[in-house]
């Protein structure tokens, strides 16, 4: 798959929700970074830390399915820019947080690299202020 292929693949695999199969479009080996401030949010939203391999990847969505009402969670993407290998996804999450029950709406934009049809790098920038409040962090 090319990148614009990948990202496609991508989006409809997060939108159906399995854990699993999305992590199969990373390489084993993966460059993960999430742009959240210093800190130390691992009891709070447990999936915002250090990822590096595929199986890293799986389990940061199974976190997010895990600590988000599934029938008050949506994404909403705007636009998918792609230059080469890279692509940038730029949208809007709905969510609402298990524990807590408030709901946030955070924009985000998504930087991946594509190599050989596999994902080898993941950077998100959101507004992490919008889900820290929602779980309570800040």
């Amino acid at each position: 798959m090319d990148t614009r292929e990948t990202i496609d693949e991508l989006l409809r695999r997060v939108a159906a929700g399995d854990p699993d199969r999305i992590a199969e479009l990373y390489a084993e080996q993966v460059a993960w970074m999430l742009d959240w401030p210093d800190g130390d949010y691992a009891d709070t939203v447990p999936w915002i830390r250090h990822r590096s391999t595929r199986a890293g990847v799986a389990e940061h969505y199974r976190l997010i399915a895990e600590h988000h009402v599934p029938e008050e969670s949506t994404a909403t993407v705007s636009a998918v820019l792609v230059d080469g290998a890279d692509a940038v996804v730029t949208g809007e999450f709905r969510n609402t947080a298990k524990p807590t029950g408030r709901s946030y709406v955070a924009a985000f934009a998504l930087h991946v690299t594509v190599e050989d049809g596999l994902i080898t790098r993941h950077h998100v920038y959101e507004d992490s202020l919008a889900v820290a409040r929602a779980f309570g962090a800040a």
